[in-house]
């Protein structure tokens, strides 16, 4: 399965990269390949690093003014023209997506996700990773658009809400049939 992750590029504490850690190299082992922003800085390096130690796939989706951030050795790295573009080309590439801790770009990615399901343009399965609990204000504010009519579908045909990476991991594969 291609499994795209939004996440941070950024530099970050421990208790994000160990279950970052641990997600990439589930994703490896179980011989997926991770789509990912294509940099090789912070979580993003964090990640790939795991997946392509535990034998997975790699195929990153930079863009141009960040290229100089790329991986060198990803097994695919496609240059988009701006950040629309690449997620774009994220999406296309992915079969499910996974929610990892991020700022503003990824939540932009995130949102666009759910937006694309909400109006029947994708059934790929979307997992937020609320790590350390750093999602649950959003989650919270999920659940109230829910509760007061914002949300045309049910919350839960939206998005999964795993706290480990297990559970994100086998919510995919269930989704897509495989065990």
């Amino acid at each position: 399965m291609n499994i795209c992750v939004f996440l941070s590029a950024a530099e970050l504490d421990e208790r994000y990269t160990r279950p970052a850690r641990e997600f990439a190299e589930l994703l490896g082992k179980g011989g997926h390949t991770l789509v990912w922003g294509g940099s090789d800085v912070g979580l993003m390096k964090v990640v790939a690093d795991g997946v392509q130690e535990a034998g997975g796939r790699l195929v990153g989706v930079s863009v141009e003014f960040l290229s100089a951030k790329a991986r060198p050795g990803a097994d695919e790295m496609i240059v988009a023209r701006d950040l629309a573009e690449r997620k774009a080309l994220l999406l296309e590439n992915a079969d499910a997506v996974v929610i990892m801790v991020g700022g503003t770009g990824t939540l932009d990615e995130a949102t666009e996700i759910l937006e694309l399901k909400k109006h029947g343009h994708t059934d790929k399965p979307v997992v937020l990773l609320n790590t350390a609990g750093f999602y649950d204000g959003l989650k919270e504010q999920f659940l109230r658009m829910e509760a007061e009519g914002f949300l045309p579908v049910p919350l839960t045909d939206l998005v999964f809400f795993a706290e480990e990476a297990v559970g994100a991991l086998a919510y995919l594969e269930e989704s897509r049939g495989q065990q």
